[in-house]
């Protein structure tokens, strides 16, 4: 049995529903099926959460909503006659979005109540056309999956028994919609995940089924080596780990989100990213464990960017007992998150996402704190970074990994602020200049890919 996630893109308008059908119903074993909100159809688009989300922002802030309303509801409106579905779903949408936007006074509440929308209102389409095609389907929300979570609005966690109520699932006779990316909470309040939320409803649901298969449809074939917008014709991948994944995606890959790996990772379920514009290609399979390829030690490069690195310099920083646990609590106490600690016997350095530091004065503040508490000989700060990473299984086998990228930053005068390379050995990150970004990642990828065949 396979579950199956369409992404935005797959179900941005009729058209994109009609492929999504023919794709569930060439394969019986896809039982059960998890959408997102409509995407964008063309570059200038907006997204329906993003109209949702607008929508939001009128009502909060008093402005007129009923232009916010009609945008949204053409989105729907259009594929609905485009289909020649039941114009009753519409009147439901409007009857959906009208009662939370006059019942729901908390902000949060009522942000998380509208984002659900996209996805809640795609599922009943999507059900609908799949019973009208002959394939006999059912949507199901989220509470009655059992799909239960915290109640803390946009940060939704999974509660540990909405496993077990997946597993009474009943799939046998239709194939379930599931609306991804909100559950419920205890109280009967619909909660939205963090990013990614539709993958992350996607993963929770296939292990809960016990799915052999997890199948992400999205608007590309394969998980690439490196960026495409960077790289020309980069290397398909055609397997990888959940590790590597992992890596890949806190770097900046965006196909599929870190934080929908874990559901899985813990099953070990295997995961097919696929195109639904291109369906009989089958593309990246990540997997628990692959075969190492000698002559591929490094499957992917990623950039992101947005760092900031707070370093400090103190002679025998070393001997001083508590020296990092101080530091760290000077970050904790202003609420802030770290990516990475590079550090030497006389200093140590701090990697954190510069969003954190907008619109307000924690940086500035961090640093007193730092030259009142620890008095170091040196503090300084480097801004405008980007992580380039560079991550494979094969890593921790092949001997010259960080000589051979560190030579190829050179010899294309991209300086290095820092390296620094997991415990696990399966990844190597470095910082450096924004400006360096593109070269530096052609530099590495032609150091490993440039024989390698697409």
């Amino acid at each position: 049995m396979k579950v199956v996630k369409f992404g935005g893109s797959s179900l941005s308008e009729a058209k994109q529903l009609r492929k999504v059908a023919n794709i569930i119903e060439s394969d019986p074993a896809r039982r059960i099926v998890v959408v997102s909100a409509p995407g964008k159809r063309f570059d200038d688009d907006i997204k329906v959460t993003d109209l949702l989300i607008a929508l939001h922002g009128n009502k909060v802030t008093g402005l007129r909503t009923d232009d916010a309303m009609e945008q949204i509801l053409q989105r729907f409106e259009s594929i609905i006659n485009e289909l020649d579905l039941s114009r009753e779903l519409l009147t439901g949408f409007e009857a959906t979005l009208n009662e939370y936007l006059e019942t729901i006074q908390d902000r949060e509440r009522l942000l998380d109540a509208l984002k659900s929308c996209g996805e809640d209102f795609n599922a009943q389409l999507l059900g609908e056309f799949l019973n009208k095609s002959g394939v006999p389907a059912k949507y199901m929300p989220p509470g009655a999956a059992g799909i239960k979570v915290t109640d803390e609005p946009s940060n939704a966690q999974l509660l540990p028994e909405s496993y077990d109520a997946l597993q009474k699932l009943d799939f046998s006779e239709h194939v379930l919609v599931i609306p991804g990316f909100f559950g419920v909470s205890e109280t009967g309040r619909v909660v939205t995940f963090p990013r990614g939320g539709s993958d992350i409803t996607g993963a929770i649901v296939a292990r809960g089924v016990n799915a052999e298969l997890y199948e992400n449809f999205t608007d590309v074939s394969f998980i690439f080596s490196a960026h495409p917008g960077m790289i020309e014709s980069p290397h398909a991948i055609k397997e990888i780990t959940y590790r590597e994944m992992r890596e890949l995606s806190y770097a900046g890959f965006s196909v599929f989100h870190d934080e929908a790996i874990e559901p899985l990772y813990k099953n070990k379920t295997p995961i097919m990213i696929r195109n639904t514009n291109d369906p009989e290609v089958e593309g990246t399979k990540i997997v628990a464990e692959r075969e190492f390829i000698p002559e591929m030690p490094v499957i992917g490069i990623s950039c992101d960017e947005g760092f900031t690195s707070i370093t400090l310099r103190k002679y025998l920083m070393n001997r001083q007992i508590g020296f990092t646990r101080r530091l760290l609590q000077i970050l904790e106490d202003h609420e802030i998150n770290i990516e990475h600690i590079p550090s030497g016997i006389d200093n140590l350095s701090v990697i954190i996402r510069s969003n954190q530091f907008e619109g307000n004065t924690k940086l500035e503040d961090i640093l007193q704190d730092i030259e009142e508490h620890l008095e170091p000989e040196d503090l300084y700060v480097e801004e405008d970074l980007v992580l380039l990473v560079i991550v494979g299984e094969g890593m921790k086998e092949h001997i010259g990994i960080a000589t051979k990228t560190t030579s190829a930053l050179s010899d294309n005068n991209v300086n290095i602020s820092m390296i620094n390379q997991g415990a696990s050995e399966i990844s190597m990150m470095f910082a450096i200049a924004i400006e360096d970004e593109e070269k530096a990642l052609q530099a590495i990828y032609n150091n490993y890919f440039q024989y390698v065949g697409v």
